[in-house]
């Protein structure tokens, strides 16, 4: 891919850097700026969580930027922080890319088709201020101001919004990981990253350094440009360069630098860079903690990090990522790459034919759980199957339900897919229950050893009538009514149209013509002329008029 074009094929408009996003955010009205002073570690994400949990619809979310924060012993901070700034809502996602959301998903299918290296450079901005040596014992990371994520739950401040750096001491491959990191003192990190092989790169490279008796080298990237960002949380393959999959969304190269004491590459525009080691010996308690999940997360031993510099911009910005219940900032960070892998598996890997989408169910079930197949109208029912229990099987934490619908379901409309699962499933014959299944992301209080999964077809097998609401065309001239009324303003979800399944004639289709125009008597005399004998109520006419 020549350099300079988005993976999507058009010309790079990616922004280079953290500031430069919430520049054009500012400038689209999708950030709000907030001067009054705020605490970081009982309001902000209290406030912020409002738009999530207040009936808001998705599109009104917005990034807000904190710019008067002070902490709950009254401490004043005078780096601002933001929250929302990579996911609040899809349009604000998209822009971190360059491009628009319908070309979401298209982007990352590329990217991760075309990754682009990084080009390393010498004189970095995150170097213009370092902090090292005693500094870090008098302030260190109280200088960051690190916000409570769950005010009356979480232990600690956490740097959230993460990109943590670590490398394979064996292959040298760089990864790049989102995981929580807990203040315990100027110079110490509580890292979680998660222990399940398929869950953690940063984990599989802890688990060698281990072995050979050595402290892992680590940096953590609080702020950088979205599109390294959005790399941190996908489960990409173990040995796949983040860095270039972040290159390959943006159509360039991304910039790098040598960091000040581990030597690690890290991105060269980052905002704060906080750099050290992680303990590959001892453990410490780490949690309580807002997981993604939906649950607090309780104390756990985790990873012990030695701070051994803290770099930064001049003037930088804090960001921070609203996670925990979803819908979340962190849940629409990972849904558009989960959804673009899962489907590259199926379309491509295992060549299913009639796929047409996947899309992850978002609200409380934090995307892994329940998964959603779209297929095209007559897929064969047995690569609806093979579709299935692939989708089931590609990660051990996703899919543990799994339904298969046709493509005039909205898989983001819940009422629609249990329509579907009303009228277009037979639960004898579409649904299936597997053992076996690792319990996955959730809860460890009370849960078991294990799971199962469960695969619905609750696609549409044959011909059927038209759902009964007033077709598109009517629909949308009462609709251009409704606004000339000036009645409240409306929030649409399909169906909100009537359309053929199928089993429609032309001249059904006429008749219903017909009574638009206001020309039912017409219709009237056409069926007085069919009348019938020796029939009872409700017997369907085509079945006794094929007969003649």
């Amino acid at each position: 891919m020549a350099s300079g074009q988005a993976a999507s094929g058009k010309a790079s408009s990616a922004p280079s850097d953290f500031q430069e996003h919430l520049a054009r955010l500012e400038e689209r009205g999708l950030l709000v700026r907030i001067d009054k002073p705020v605490c970081k570690d009982t309001q902000i994400h209290p406030l912020v969580r409002w738009q999530f949990v207040g009936n808001f619809p998705e599109q009104e979310r917005r990034a807000f930027l904190f710019t008067n924060v002070i902490g709950a012993k009254g401490e004043k901070y005078d780096i601002p922080v933001v929250v929302g700034a990579l996911a609040a809502n899809d349009e604000i996602y998209a822009a971190g890319m360059g491009v628009g959301v319908e070309d979401l998903a298209d982007v990352w299918m590329r990217a991760l088709d075309n990754p682009i290296e990084p080009e390393f450079i010498e004189d970095a901005p995150c170097h213009e201020v370092v902090i090292t040596g005693d500094d870090l014992q008098k302030t260190g990371l109280s200088v960051l101001p690190a916000t409570v994520s769950t005010p009356g739950f979480d232990a600690a401040p956490y740097l959230t919004a993460t990109v943590c750096v670590t490398k394979d001491p064996e292959t040298g491959v760089r990864n790049m990981g989102t995981y929580r990191a807990a203040f315990k003192a100027n110079d110490r990190l509580a890292v979680r990253m998660a222990s399940r092989l398929s869950g953690a790169g940063g984990y599989v490279h802890w688990l060698k350094y281990q072995k050979m008796g050595q402290p892992m080298p680590c940096a953590i990237i609080v702020g950088c440009a979205p599109v390294v960002a959005f790399t941190g949380p996908q489960k990409l393959g173990i040995d796949e360069d983040e860095m270039a999959v972040a290159g390959g969304l943006a159509g360039r190269a991304m910039r790098v630098t040598k960091a000040k004491t581990v030597d690690l590459e890290i991105p060269a525009d980052a905002e704060i860079v906080v750099e050290g080691f992680i303990d590959t010996e001892m453990l410490e308690p780490e949690g309580p903690f807002g997981e993604s999940h939906g649950h607090v997360a309780l104390e756990d031993f985790n990873m012990s990090m030695r701070v051994t510099a803290i770099t930064m911009k001049r003037k930088p910005v804090f960001a921070s990522v609203l996670s925990e219940v979803t819908p979340s900032e962190s849940s629409i960070l990972k849904k558009s790459a989960y959804e673009a892998l899962f489907f590259q598996h199926l379309k491509r890997t295992l060549d299913i034919k009639g796929i047409e989408g996947v899309v992850m169910h978002e609200p409380l079930t934090n995307l892994r759980k329940v998964i959603f197949l779209k297929f095209a109208p007559g897929a064969p029912r047995t690569e609806v199957w093979r579709g299935l229990h692939g989708a089931a099987t590609l990660q051990a934490q996703c899919g543990k339900i799994v339904i298969a619908v046709s493509r005039d379901i909205d898989a983001l409309n819940t009422d629609a897919i249990f329509w579907s699962m009303a009228y277009r499933c037979d639960p004898i014959e579409d649904v299936q229950l597997v053992p076996h299944r690792a319990g996955g992301h959730g809860p460890k209080a009370g849960a078991g050893g294990g799971d199962s999964t469960m695969l619905i077809d609750a696609t549409l097998k044959h011909p059927t009538s038209p759902l009964a609401l007033p077709a598109k065309p009517y629909m949308e001239d009462a609709r251009r009514l409704w606004e000339e009324l000036g009645l409240p303003r409306l929030s649409v979800r399909a169906p909100w149209h009537g359309y053929d399944l199928g089993d429609w004639s032309d001249q059904w289709q006429a008749f219903a013509d017909a009574a638009t125009r206001g020309e039912w008597k017409a219709n009237g005399e056409n069926t007085f002329a069919r009348r019938r004998a020796g029939l009872k109520p409700e017997t369907p006419v085509r079945n006794v008029e094929k007969k003649k």
